[in-house]
């Protein structure tokens, strides 16, 4: 009788088969939690600019402009000292604020957080 030296080819081909549908199993999941946690860092952005937007009135008595200026680090109070937040979600280059309810939304959409480019 011979020795068994090595994989037959059934095997192997048994192997790459269940490698294959990890992959496919595992990798949309990946892409999908990495998409909802930037979502989750935009809404924790809005909520923290909101914040900082209503501390900027009980401070100054005004609100700010809409695009937020005010608020970056050269003013006397801290609001953004790493400067105003991005969306990660969107290419949008910063935040504004509705000038009529003084709150934050991203630039992909006008009253309401979208996270659609």
């Amino acid at each position: 009788m011979r020795d068994k030296q090595g994989f037959t080819l059934i095997e192997i081909l048994f192997v790459v088969v269940i490698i294959g549908i990890l992959a496919a199993v595992v990798i949309p999941r990946l892409t999908e939690t990495r998409s909802t946690a930037n979502e989750n860092a935009c809404d924790a952005n809005l909520a923290n600019i909101n914040t900082q937007i209503e501390r900027y009135y009980f401070n100054t008595g005004s609100w700010p402009a809409s695009n937020l200026a005010e608020m970056i680090p050269t003013t006397t109070y801290d609001y953004f000292p790493s400067g105003l937040p991005t969306c990660p979600v969107t290419t949008s280059e910063s935040y504004r604020m509705n000038t009529t309810t003084h709150r934050t939304h991203d630039n992909s959409s006008v009253g309401t957080h979208d996270h659609t480019p």
